[in-house]
Order: structure tokens, then C-alpha cells, then sequence
């Protein structure tokens, strides 16, 4: 059950990158919006700048944040499900939030210094337990239910999870971008003002969202190929992520498992 959690922890952070990543072939300038002598009217954001520079402004903003917070559905392909996860992380490798598949239960995650911490409520252990002896099932959900369990985040079984936790890591990809983006209309992303940008790669399509005030931080991005469909929301660039040993008892994996 614990692998289970990885994996999809493993598959978020690789949906991450893969949908920054996407953005790529060549430099197409699109036609850029005209300006306007009306002074009734508010400036064109970005004015003057193509598609494909303000993708690579949203990257590098988004790159050179300290921390953030990434929050939405990503297709699961090994169960054909859905991974909804809501977290934040830094560059410290630090990270905290929650994670369900399928709707079914959820886990918490914390990552502090060189420990895991995580906490699965009964309904997603059942749920990753499927096919599994009854007994085992129930002798899993009496001893992890609702407890915090703690790993070290070097051992076999959470390193991939700490490097889940690592801003640079899951965002690693994105610094090499070349875009193709073409403008597309203003709109607002959680009541932040923001700008579409299109990118078309083969017969898969995505939309960005990038903020027109402010630092151009990326804030929405969607997948829409219909093989492996995506959505997640940045936010809370540059703010502490409330990554903190959980009080009260908290059974060590590592020890049990000898």
C-alpha cells in the first residue's frame, strides 16, 4: 500500500513536468494585439510580446519561485483512474498536502528534514488494498488507519516521494523550454487576472494560464489529449510551506519492517 501512495505521488510529479515539458518546437511569432489611442481602454497585457515569450517569462517566474502550491486531477494510466492531489513544496525539498485516487479516501504527506510522514484514512487503504485477503486488509487498516507513520526519506521505500517534495526536481524540465504558445483571450485564474496561451503538440492540445500582474507566474495549466486528460492550479508562490512533524504518536515504518 505504501508503493501504491508512491506511485501516485511519482505519476503527479511526472504529470507536472510532462505538461511544462510539452512545450516545445519552434518559435512562431503569433500576431501580437494592436494598441489602442482610446484611453477608455486598459493596456493589452504583454503588449507587443508573442505567445512563445510570455511562455518563456511563466517559466522562468515559475522556475525561480521558492515554493508553491499545485492542486488538481491527474490521469492515473496504471488504473485507469484519477490522482487528485493538493501540495505544497519548496527548493528545501520540504512539502505538505494531501493526495486521493479516484475519489476514494485520502492521504496525508509531510516532508521535513530528512523524514516522511504520512497518514492514510480507512477508505483509501481499502480502496489501494483491492483483490487483497480480507485479513490482510483489515490487519493493515487496524495498524495504519488514521495514524501518522514516518519513513526516512533516504530509505528504498520514500526517496521518491522526497524528490516529489523537491521543487527544482518536479520542475527540472521546465528551464528548456522553446514554445510555439499562441495568444488567446484574458481571463482570471481564482480571481487572479491572466492570459491564455494555446500549444498544440501532434493531436495533443493544452492550455496555459499566465498571471498579467505581477510577477508572469504559471497558474493554471490544462491537458486536454484525450488519452491521458489533466488539470492543476499554482499558487501560493513564494509563501512558507506548513511543513511540520505531525504531535502526537507516529509509527515508524522502517522499524517495522526490520
Amino acid at each position: 500500500m505504501r508503493r501504491t501512495a508512491l506511485a501516485a505521488l511519482c505519476l503527479a510529479a511526472a504529470a507536472t513536468t510532462g505538461l511544462t515539458g510539452c512545450l516545445s518546437g519552434q518559435d512562431n511569432a503569433d500576431s501580437s494585439p494592436g494598441k489602442s489611442n482610446k484611453p477608455s481602454r486598459k493596456a493589452e497585457p504583454f503588449a507587443g510580446l508573442t505567445g512563445s515569450e510570455i511562455a518563456d517569462r511563466a517559466v522562468n517566474a515559475t522556475t525561480g519561485a521558492s515554493s508553491l502550491r499545485m492542486k488538481g486531477d491527474v490521469a492515473d494510466d496504471e488504473s485507469g483512474g484519477t490522482i487528485r492531489i493538493d501540495m505544497a513544496l519548496n527548493k528545501k525539498g520540504e512539502c505538505a498536502g494531501t493526495m486521493s485516487m479516484g475519489g476514494e479516501g485520502q492521504a496525508e504527506l509531510i516532508k521535513t528534514g530528512d523524514t516522511v510522514y504520512m497518514k492514510y484514512d480507512e477508505e483509501f487503504l481499502r480502496e489501494q488494498s483491492k483483490g487483497e485477503p480480507k485479513a490482510d486488509v483489515d490487519a493493515a487498516v487496524a495498524l495504519l488507519a488514521g495514524k501518522w507513520t514516518k519513513m526516512s526519506a533516504t530509505g528504498k521505500d520514500a526517496e521518491d516521494i522526497a524528490g516529489f517534495c523537491d521543487l527544482d526536481t518536479v520542475l527540472g524540465d521546465a528551464e528548456d523550454v522553446n514554445s510555439d504558445a499562441t495568444r488567446g483571450r484574458t481571463t482570471t485564474v481564482d480571481g487572479t487576472p491572466a492570459i491564455v496561451l494555446n500549444e498544440k503538440d501532434g493531436k495533443d492540445r493544452y492550455t496555459l494560464y499566465v498571471a498579467t500582474e505581477g510577477e508572469p507566474y504559471l497558474l493554471r495549466v490544462d491537458d486536454r489529449s484525450a488519452k491521458a486528460p489533466a488539470s492543476l492550479t499554482f499558487s501560493d508562490y513564494d509563501k512558507p510551506v506548513p511543513a511540520q512533524k505531525p504531535s502526537g504518536d507516529i509509527l515508524d515504518l522502517d522499524a517495522l519492517s526490520g
